[in-house]
């Protein structure tokens, strides 16, 4: 795909952090403390199943791939439907917190009409369900 961009290399968990967002609005971050990226993390009340859940509720949903998972990470693209845009989706779970740290990034281009953070409150309302 033409806008599909390339998978970034800074991608993961680092000291308890995930990646910053970039100056750009199209990412969110629940570790970003500037308003236009930040985005509060997703509440787990089972630690020890909530990767496994995460992975149900992301793969339910469509043009999605898991890249990477472990036991305290997760990393998904999506690919938007009509022009094949793809967004770089982390979790990491903070066990002594009881939260999911989140963050969703488009690869390409500047706005992203709020498809980053709608998808995660989407994500989040699915987590609620379970």
């Amino acid at each position: 795909m033409v806008f599909a961009g390339k998978r970034p290399n800074n991608l993961g968990v680092s000291n308890g952090k995930l990646a910053p967002c970039p100056n750009s609005p199209n990412c969110v971050s629940s570790q970003s403390s500037d308003a236009t990226h930040q985005i509060a993390p997703l509440i787990t009340s089972n630690p020890e199943g909530a990767i496994a859940t995460l992975k149900g509720i992301i793969q339910s949903l469509p043009r999605t791939k898991i890249i990477t998972e472990s036991q305290d990470y997760l990393y998904a693209e999506f690919k938007s439907a009509l022009m094949g845009f793809v967004d770089d989706v982390e979790f990491y779970l903070d066990r002594k917190a009881n939260v999911i740290h989140v963050r969703s990034a488009s690869r390409l281009g500047q706005s992203d009409l709020g498809v980053n953070r709608q998808r995660i409150e989407t994500i989040r309302a699915n987590l609620k369900k379970v």
